[in-house]
């Protein structure tokens, strides 16, 4: 069985990675990647905790997450496709729709 703390450490890893490729990055499926990547992170550190509690509870958790995860990845996908066929571009630092 593996460690749950070498577990946690890679979930943080994860999460960091994210944060890092959301600040940085300027395209916008990019952007949604590593969305994804956190989302995940945190649903690794959900299944962790359920592992060690020995209860079901996080998992449906983990369940109702990656639903969402899709749903939101399904939704963000049509948004940036929208926006690069409106402007011919997914970057984000060139998309002023909101700006008037």
């Amino acid at each position: 069985m593996i460690d749950p703390r070498l577990v946690l450490v890679l979930s943080a890893v994860l999460l960091a990675l994210g944060v890092v490729g959301v600040l940085t990055s300027s395209s916008a499926i990019s952007i949604l990647m590593c969305v994804e990547l956190m989302l995940n992170a945190g649903n690794l550190a959900l299944i962790t905790f359920a592992r060690i509690r020995g209860g079901p509870e996080a998992q449906i958790y983990v369940f109702f997450v990656m639903t969402l995860a899709a749903a939101e990845a399904a939704a963000g996908l049509a948004i940036v496709i929208a926006l690069f066929r409106l402007r011919g571009t997914t970057d984000v630092d060139e998309i002023n729709l909101l700006k008037w």
